[in-house]
């Protein structure tokens, strides 16, 4: 305001005088900057548990703002929760950029909160209606504001004056004549920023490095990019982006182009097609960009507009980019070609060695580039004690393993008689035999007792007593037998959530007579093969919590049990589950209405529902000083019983039944009765709401027999089956009696007759001929061929047909002897008829 004044006294020496007294009109200026302070929420009442609601603001461009608001803890149950929303769905979190920053404070003095939101860098995309929304349990509360955003400011009167400026070097600014050149220079440049504001107000100030992502982007990726890179106005960006969209230009050439990728597995053949406009236009093939030409390996193939690519025998080496070209345009695709998984052709096998002697093991995979060779083989020469175990097998870099156990055979304990003395010597458990599995093994020097494949019933104390004449001595030892443990028992599932669950399992009856060290566990997919290890180091508990599973996938699990010894075998596969997400409690339970019997419960669904959905609703009520009771709301009833047709007259019938057993803790609203022509049991509605057990069904058609069934309804609907009528009702017309028709039966018998004779034909020699003829007769006559008056019977140079009374006799290749004189003799119980004709066979000169 100080600089007005000077202003106004130079005013008054130019022409226009009266034009240039600001004076009275500066005062004008000063209720511009008053709308802040009238604004301001301090002068209003605080309303509901806000002290201080937020302020509207006005914002340049660029510029940093705050928006400040206090909370009535008083008010509230407990700490509330703050959000921040734009508009009236678009909540501001931590994905809405790092120029969004939120800032909560609590005075527990005066049990005021204080919450602040930071907008750093305004651009004119944050302008627009915002909301802050409080909760805190039941209490809920909102109120809204503006951010207008501004350009920058600039001072139109400074650049008025200065453009205003005075010709003439060392001169005052009220000496010399206008500059009027100037004035225009920056009235163009004022127009250029104008519409360098408007294009970045169109931008919404966003880089176009972004735009052109969203340009490229699906329409679902739209909100995740705005969220990425910080844009809040979703609703201004879908609108630039719309008037920005460009149609595509339909191609000339091709009316189907190739699709975008293809995936095809190592050594299987593959088609590409694209479609062209025109059958006639030449089209090539490219591979990485060199031209493919025709070849067992590429085969080309036109089919009407289309041009088919096929591969066959896909390598890595066909793993490229491909492109076809019709003139100047073109269409490109990827082939990607896939590894088969790698399998298991051969497992390995236990193998039964003796100490020192040398052991080999071998696997063979169905790939060969698996990073392993055909057949794996591990070597031990000089097999000791320690070496007894479990051995797996693990391809590199694949998620295979086979196990196999290393076991010794046989067990020996030998007694080495002092040299000299003649002793007499008794294996006790009385052993006696030299031969089988267990067995004596006698020497000049020693007595050895032989147990092979050891068993756990070998278990035990084993005595050798020696004898002779001078008396006897006594050893013993105790065989223990160790193995692997069993598998472990009653392997099964107790809970599941949304990626979790529970496997207990109970050890296994035998350790393998080595304490059990813990437990391996395994998971897979139902119908997979492929199972995943779920621990390396031994799991020592029986309760298991698996993580990290696909919510509404089947899976299965199995347990292996682990000792000093090895590995026991997997336990059994425990029923197929499905990690599932239990469904949070429903919301906003009221009660509605009360009646003297009755009372009316309304809620809304949980706000979290799993894979599985929901099924229904348990309704629990409980009595002053009783227990509780479960009332499921959504039970259907069951069907009705003894459905029967009790009566029958005219074209009615009387159908009875029974109430249901189960009337699903409701009451049932009625019946819905159906009928059925027992010929077609095509079924046809009735009653569709019958508050009786029994209805009169009528207009039934007469000579039709008829099934009824009936469905039970309630609150929730028709019952899941139906109760069908155990026997029928059979519509009869009275009082007419059918009389039938006496007539006397047609004698059709007939001797037969030759209805086309046979005519004399003149073949040539070397081309079969045939002999026609047509007969009628009933019974069918029997049909006899003759040549020369003698039958002809089974002769491959004859076929002789009946189709329909039309006789055929064909001769293969005739030759001059096969000329003569044939007769065709049709016979039946009532006569016979005769056909001849002379046959001339002539040889070609």
């Amino acid at each position: 305001m100080p600089e007005a004044k000077p202003a106004a006294k130079k005013a008054p020496k130019g022409k226009d005088a009266p034009k240039g007294t600001p004076p009275k009109e500066a005062p004008a200026e000063a209720p511009k900057e008053a709308p802040p302070e009238d604004q301001s929420p301090t002068v209003e009442e605080p309303t509901g548990i806000f002290l201080k609601k937020p302020d509207s603001v006005s914002v340049e461009t660029g510029k940093d703002t705050v928006i400040v608001a206090k909370v009535n803890g008083k008010e509230l149950p407990d700490k509330p929760t703050i959000k921040w929303f734009k508009g009236k769905w678009l909540e501001l979190g931590s994905k809405s950029g790092a120029r969004f920053s939120f800032k909560e404070s609590h005075d527990s003095a005066s049990n005021v909160y204080t919450v602040e939101l930071h907008i750093g860098k305004v651009v004119l995309g944050d302008r627009g209606d915002y909301r802050l929304e409080v909760k805190a349990k039941d209490t809920c509360d909102s109120c809204g504001f503006n951010i207008d955003v501004e350009a920058p400011r600039q001072d139109a009167s400074g650049q008025s004056l200065e453009s205003f400026k005075r010709m003439g070097e060392g001169k005052s600014d009220t000496a010399g004549e206008l500059d009027f050149s100037g004035l225009l220079k920056k009235r163009e440049v004022v127009e250029e920023e104008k519409k360098k504001k408007k294009k970045d107000d169109d931008d919404l100030g966003i880089p176009p490095e972004i735009w052109e992502l969203l340009k490229g982007a699906k329409k679902s990726e739209y909100e995740k990019i705005a969220f990425q890179y910080g844009i809040t106005d979703l609703r201004g960006m879908l609108k630039r982006l719309k008037k920005a969209k460009v149609e595509v230009k339909k191609s000339a050439a091709f009316t189907k182009k190739l699709d975008p990728a293809y995936q095809v597995d190592r050594g299987n053949k593959i088609k590409l097609m694209v479609e062209i406009s025109d059958p006639d236009l030449p089209l090539k093939w490219f591979k990485n960009g060199q031209e493919i030409k025709p070849s067992s390996k590429y085969v080309f193939e036109n089919v009407g507009k289309k041009r088919i690519l096929t591969i066959n025998k896909c390598t890595l080496a066909d793993d490229a980019a491909y492109e076809v070209a019709v003139k100047d345009e073109k269409c490109f695709t990827e082939l990607f070609v896939k590894e088969p998984a790698v399998l298991i052709v051969t497992p390995l096998e236990d193998q039964q060695v003796f100490v020192g002697d040398r052991v080999e093991m071998a696997v063979e995979v169905s790939e060969e580039g698996a990073q392993v060779m055909w057949f794996h083989k591990l070597v031990i020469d000089d097999v000791r004690p320690e070496d007894e175990g479990d051995y797996t097998f693990v391809p590199d870099g694949y998620a295979l393993s086979l196990s196999a156990k290393l076991n010794f055979l046989e067990i020996k304990v030998e007694y080495v008689p002092k040299q000299g003395e003649h002793h007499r010597l008794r294996w006790e458990r009385v052993f006696t035999t030299t031969e089988g599995r267990i067995r004596i093994e006698k020497r000049a020097d020693c007595s050895s007792f032989v147990i092979e494949s050891a068993e756990r019933a070998d278990e035990g104390r084993y005595t050798i007593k020696v004898t002779n004449p001078v008396g006897e001595d006594v050893a013993s030892i105790f065989l223990r037998v160790v193995d692997v443990p069993d598998p472990p028992e009653a392997v099964r599932i107790t809970s599941v959530g949304e990626d979790w669950a529970i496997l207990v399992w109970e050890p296994p009856k035998y350790d393998g007579g080595k304490p059990v060290t813990g437990y391996l566990l395994e998971r897979k997919k139902k119908g997979s093969q492929r199972w995943m290890k779920l621990n390396f180091e031994v799991f020592t508990e029986t309760t298991y919590e698996s993580t990290k599973m696909i919510e509404g996938i089947l899976y299965e699990m199995r347990v292996f049990a682990v000792n000093a010894i090895g590995v026991s075998q997997p336990s059994m596969n425990t029923k197929p589950f499905m990690p599932i997400a239990p469904t949070s409690e429903p919301l906003h339970l009221i009660v509605e209405d009360v009646t003297d019997t009755t009372t009316t419960l309304k809620w809304r669904p949980p706000n979290r529902i799993g894979a599985g959905g929901i099924d229904g609703y348990l309704v629990e009520y409980c009595l002053e000083g009783y227990t509780h009771l479960a009332v499921p709301s959504d039970k259907k009833a069951g069907p009705p019983i003894n459905v029967m047709v009790k009566e029958v007259w005219g074209t009615n019938a009387l159908v009875e039944w029974q109430a249901p057993k189960d009337d699903g803790n409701s009451e049932i609203t009625g019946y819905f009765v159906q009928k059925a022509d027992k010929k077609t049991m095509e079924w046809f509605n009735v009653y569709e709401r019958n508050r009786h057990t029994s209805c009169t069904v009528s207009d039934l058609i007469v000579g039709n027999e008829y099934y009824f069934r009936v469905y039970t309804e309630n609150i929730c609907g028709l019952s899941d089956s139906p109760g069908v009528s155990k026997n029928t009702a059979r519509i009869l017309k009275t009082g007419i009696t059918l009389k039938p028709f006496e007539y006397k039966e047609h004698d059709f018998r007939m001797a037969p007759k030759f209805l086309t004779p046979l005519i004399d034909r003149v073949v040539v020699a070397g081309y079969s001929a045939a002999l026609n003829c047509a007969v009628r007769g009933h019974p069918k006559p029997k049909v006899v061929w003759m040549k020369n008056k003698m039958e002809i019977r089974e002769d491959p140079k004859f076929l002789m047909t009946n189709y329909q009374g039309v006789l055929t006799l064909n001769i293969r290749r005739p030759a001059p002897f096969d000329a003569g004189t044939y007769t065709c003799l049709a016979v039946n119980e009532l006569g016979e008829a005769l056909a001849e004709c002379k046959l001339e066979v002539r040889v070609p000169q």
